[in-house]
């Protein structure tokens, strides 16, 4: 049975490879930034054909996202809790992205039911928006 800090290593390792990820997720596994809600963008991500969508169009929005700087706080067989970071370019701004993500992954029966992340919102405008954190006011 692989563990939960097993299945998060391998989703970071192989963030830029869809094919690879999508087998670590249960058929009707979910992954959620649940704060980007307050930035008006997507958030929930749920079944495998929509979280294949997702893992494919990350490399193309942000080229050369690869986690780095990775740690584990948490380890057990179901659950694992880590940070991590980004370093890399926002395509359709050009600009760079610097990200410090922290991610809880539950797995059940060796597979990834659900991720749950949290990352730096201000970055995130200021990378992505056509105006960057101007446009925080606007919204």
């Amino acid at each position: 049975m692989t563990t939960a800090k097993e299945l998060l290593m391998a989703y970071l390792q192989n963030i830029n490879n869809a094919d690879e990820a999508i087998t670590l997720f249960a058929d009707d596994a979910t992954i959620e930034l649940p704060y980007l809600h307050t930035l008006g963008l997507p958030w929930r991500w749920s079944g495998k054909e929509t979280l294949y969508k997702f893992l494919q169009n990350l490399p193309k929005t942000f080229p050369g996202f690869q986690f780095q700087n990775i740690r584990i706080h948490i380890d057990t067989p179901e659950q694992a809790f880590g940070e991590y970071e980004v370093e890399c370019t926002v395509a359709s701004t050009g600009r760079p992205y610097h990200q410090h993500y922290m991610g809880r992954l539950v797995a059940k029966e060796g597979k990834i039911v659900l991720l749950r992340e949290a990352l730096d919102l201000a970055q995130v405008a200021k990378s992505s928006f056509p105006n960057g954190v101007a446009d925080l006011t606007q919204k």
